[in-house]
């Protein structure tokens, strides 16, 4: 397909000073993904059903799903530059992570036509809530396939893609396996990954060729059954369920966690679920790895009892091992959001099993 020839109210602008028509993203052929209720938001970018209210999920889930974890927009194309334009929600600086894993937008390229490939990264700058800027460069002027991912947080108004003049532009392949859903905290969510790429999510889903629903929630991941009934209708590969962290209490994730897998098995008795704990164990904190182990022993029970009923599609992934090995204590930026080593490391160690979820 010639972009030129893209329907003009999809590409309504004569091409700019340096040869670039810009598209919004919303329109064919980009597909936006990690938007699971994105038709019935219309249009929105918005991770939650917007018929949700206070009384069915937390007020904090609730304006945290206006941030664009986990969501895309995947295309091909052969320009040899890719532009992008952006203007977003507002800013969201934090002392603690780079303005290009809040703000930032990161672009992954087939060149080979086998795996993604990080090309380069874009953000705004301090104080600023829009962006244009060369996203991307592709000096061969392959046709290949292109990802984009959005910010981790804050949110986004409008996304522009920037095409050279006669290149061609075509959907993306068709991802090899349905979504794969995570639900969880600020961890899940992508905090404190330098791009979004390199959130464990974002790797997972690169590495088995699969759509990322991410319903990760900074602090505010409290294992509501609204967002479980909610979730057990989508059709999906496999679910993640990393919430201890934001469960307030032991408690609390005790009436909560067996709950809320429960809803999903009913409605759905063969999807694969992965169940996690917390990865940061202080391990010169006694009291602390002592209540850090009860939470986990809250989750691992969950995964138990279903193993005890006959469930064969259930997995759990001890927390405290996720970052184990030389150097653990270099895997976060405070002690307990990953920096891209811990990611990494999260990535890793819950990789094989999700492969083999979706082997079964």
């Amino acid at each position: 397909m010639d972009i030129t020839k893209i329907d003009k109210n999809f590409c309504a602008r004569s091409a700019d000073e340096n040869g670039f028509i810009f598209c919004d993203v919303k329109n064919a052929p980009f597909v936006i993904e990690g938007l699971a209720w994105y038709n019935e938001n219309n249009g929105a970018y918005y991770r939650l059903p917007k018929t949700f209210t206070g009384k069915d999920v937390n007020a904090g889930a609730l304006d945290l799903s206006n941030h664009t974890a986990g969501v895309c927009v995947r295309f091909k194309t052969d320009s040899p530059e890719i532009m992008l334009r952006a203007k977003l929600a507002h800013g969201c600086d934090f002392n603690h992570m780079p303005r290009t894993g809040t703000m930032g937008f990161d672009l992954f390229f087939k060149p080979d036509g086998r795996k993604f490939i990080f090309n380069h990264t874009v953000q705004p700058g301090y104080g600023a809530t829009e962006v244009k800027a060369l996203a991307a460069a592709n000096p061969d002027g392959k046709f290949c396939e292109w990802l984009v991912n959005f910010p981790l947080y804050g949110g986004v108004e409008q996304v522009e893609i920037g095409l050279k003049e006669n290149c061609r532009i075509a959907p993306p392949k068709a991802h090899k396996n349905a979504p794969v859903l995570f639900y969880g905290s600020s961890i899940t969510q992508g905090g404190c990954a330098s791009r979004p790429g390199n959130a464990y999510t974002s790797m997972l889903c690169r590495a088995v060729d699969a759509e990322q629903i991410n319903l990760g929630f900074s602090g505010c991941g409290k294992g509501e059954e609204a967002v479980a009934e909610a979730i057990a209708k989508l059709k999906l590969s496999a679910f993640v369920m990393d919430y201890d962290h934001n469960a307030p209490t032991v408690e609390h994730l005790e009436n909560t966690h067996s709950r809320f897998f429960s809803i999903i098995r009913k409605a759905q008795p063969d999807l694969p679920v992965i169940m996690l704990s917390k990865p940061d164990f202080p391990y010169f904190n006694q009291e602390s790895i002592e209540l850090n182990s009860r939470r986990r022993d809250v989750v691992k029970k969950t995964y138990l009892d279903a193993v005890a009923k006959g469930d064969e599609n259930v997995y759990f992934i001890d927390g405290q091992t996720l970052f184990a090995g030389e150097n653990f204590d270099l895997c976060t930026v405070d002690g307990c959001h990953p920096n891209d080593l811990g990611f990494y490391r999260m990535y890793r160690k819950v990789l094989p099993v999700l492969r083999k979820c979706l082997g079964r």
